[in-house]
């Protein structure tokens, strides 16, 4: 049983990816973390001993707090965040048990330095489809919730990857990283590369983008269904701001529906009355 006002993993790795999920902040010291440079996926670091500065930005948040082991600071960061006004908890166990249970964590050196916000920065061609909303909707829910996306025209991705600091993805070019990978898509670069591969709704929702951005919709069926709602969004937003916002509820569903409802089915007979159902089938 867990201590009071802390948080078990195995109710974490269910928040974790999801729409509502809580902010996870990693506060070990800089000594524990250049020991294991990985973060939970979604954390964001911050050093504890400035938290009186950085504390009220949180108030009104549901906050998870992560040290080395559990004990005294993450339980004492998360009592300064609540009487800042969140709602915190500490991670049972702290990053070394999430580390031991073998859950994902990404690892730090495979991303470009943030800004002067603590923010990810990404930039890919304008008028996102597939690979270029699934890509965002990953690293919003897993990797960066606040992450920017800039979507320019395609001749101009890499100089303004170099100007703004920004990390180019899905497109070609010398030193990209994040691109598409013989028959794989960027996504299922992106999945692996962060080391989110052992999550196995992100596995299979990989299965769909990959079928869908690559004209393969033998791979999966749900993969031309996707294909349709892009397409339908593209055709609804001008603006590819408003797209992506729109496109993250498409990707959150199929992620939910991923980890949760595959072995589920719908038809017209099973949710009728009882009554009516038994007329229906010996119809």
């Amino acid at each position: 049983m867990s201590a009071l006002n802390t948080i078990p993993i195995d109710k974490l790795v269910r928040l974790i990816g999801t729409a509502n999920g809580p902010t996870i902040i990693d506060v070990r010291t800089s000594e524990d973390y250049a020991a294991d440079p990985r973060l939970i996926p979604g954390a964001v670091r911050r050093e504890v001993d400035d938290i009186a500065q950085w504390a009220p930005a949180y108030s009104g948040h549901n906050v998870i707090v992560a040290c080395r082991a559990g004990h005294r600071l993450s339980q004492g960061a998360a009592a300064w965040l609540r009487q800042a006004g969140a709602n915190a908890e500490a991670l049972d166990g702290g990053v070394a048990a999430w580390a031991k249970a073998g859950h994902p964590m990404v690892l730090q050196s495979a991303l470009s330095p943030r800004d002067a916000q603590g923010r990810t920065v990404w930039v890919t061609r304008a008028r996102p489809k597939v690979d270029r909303i699934a890509c965002p909707w990953l690293i919003r829910r897993f990797i960066d919730p606040n992450a920017v996306f800039l979507f320019v025209a395609p001749s101009e991705v890499a100089g303004v990857a170099e100007r703004f600091g920004a990390t180019p993805f899905d497109v070609e070019g010398d030193g990209v990283i994040w691109s598409h990978d013989g028959e794989r898509c960027t996504f299922d670069v992106m999945v692996e590369g962060l080391g989110l591969a052992g999550l196995a709704p992100l596995a299979h929702l990989a299965l769909i983008v990959r079928g869908a951005d690559t004209a393969r919709p033998d791979i999966v069926p749900e993969a031309a269904g996707l294909v349709a709602l892009s397409l339908g969004l593209s055709r609804m937003y001008a603006d590819d701001l408003e797209q992506l916002d729109a496109g993250m509820l498409i990707y959150d569903a199929l992620y939910r529906w991923c980890r949760d409802a595959t072995g589920e089915t719908h038809d017209w007979v099973s949710h009728q009355p009882k009554g009516a159902r038994a007329k229906a089938v010996s119809a």
